[in-house]
């Protein structure tokens, strides 16, 4: 909107809970947009003066204090429960050291459920309905249930980035063999009709069985396009279902396709 715009970020990295290699491209990708990135450095303050603020920062390691000038700063340090205060252990609700509600399948206490951000799990308003109903469920004496593994994670920036299941940093780290299929929407029929190339579609599948383990994914609607696989993955689906399932053409989500079929390294539209 013709802003300019600086990412001071604590970490050496931004979007620290998505696949490294997609946060690098969401990275080149905003800044090629002209957003600059300041990473690895710490505020320390911020002073307003009459028409402007001053940002103080330092690197995260130690070093030399800087100032930016701008015209609005937005805090984004996350999120935490909102549980204090609010006379829980009165009725016998316990809550952890950083604050979330302590349950026993969504049961915090006799007569007394906890759903959404106040509990373990990620803090999102789709999981957060998700918990609502299985809750409900369990009060009919129906079996409620929510699996945290399949909640999609999507970021609403132009292009989108969305995710669901394990990143390649975190399969590595439980060392679990896995194989894994790319494919750039630049060779996507209609992303090049529509001009919008950026980004790709990667799919992570075990090694051994072909079960997929994680989809990452960073492009124009993905945030829609992430959902195919949150539905496969609910079916204990391998990669091959969804490389063999027919997706119309032209079409974006026939990058989900290609990238599944890469797992095996078979791709055709390469």
């Amino acid at each position: 909107l013709g802003s300019e715009v600086t990412v001071v970020e604590y970490l050496d990295r931004i979007m620290p809970g998505a696949d490294n290699e997609v946060a690098k491209e969401a990275q080149r990708i905003f800044k090629k947009q002209g957003l600059d990135f300041r990473l690895g450095q710490k505020v320390t303050g911020v002073e307003k003066l009459k028409s402007k603020l001053k940002l103080f920062m330092e690197p995260a390691k130690g070093g030399d204090e800087e100032v930016l000038e701008a015209d609005a700063v937005i805090v984004a340090v996350g999120r935490r429960p909102y549980t204090e205060g609010l006379g829980l252990e009165t009725v016998g609700v316990k809550l952890d050291k950083r604050g979330f509600v302590e349950t026993d399948h969504f049961k915090a206490a006799d007569g007394v459920w906890a759903v959404g951000d106040c509990i373990h799990g990620p803090m999102l308003a789709h999981k957060a309905e998700d918990d609502g109903a299985a809750v409900a469920e369990l009060i009919a004496g129906k079996a409620g249930h929510v699996d945290y593994n399949l909640v999609p994670s999507v970021v609403y920036t132009n292009p989108e980035i969305a995710w669901v299941g394990k990143t390649e940093e975190q399969l590595k780290e439980a060392g679990i063999e896995y194989k894994k299929g790319k494919f750039p929407f630049q060779a996507n029929s209609r992303a090049r009709t529509n001009h919008e190339t950026l980004g790709f579609v990667k799919i992570l599948a075990d090694a051994k069985t072909d079960q997929i383990l994680g989809a990452h994914m960073v492009g124009v609607g993905v945030g829609e396009m992430i959902h195919e696989i949150c539905v496969a993955m609910e079916f204990g689906a391998a990669s091959e279902d969804v490389a063999r399932t027919s997706h119309a053409h032209p079409t974006l989500s026939e990058a989900v396709r290609q990238a599944a079929m890469g797992v095996e390294g078979w791709t055709m539209q390469m």
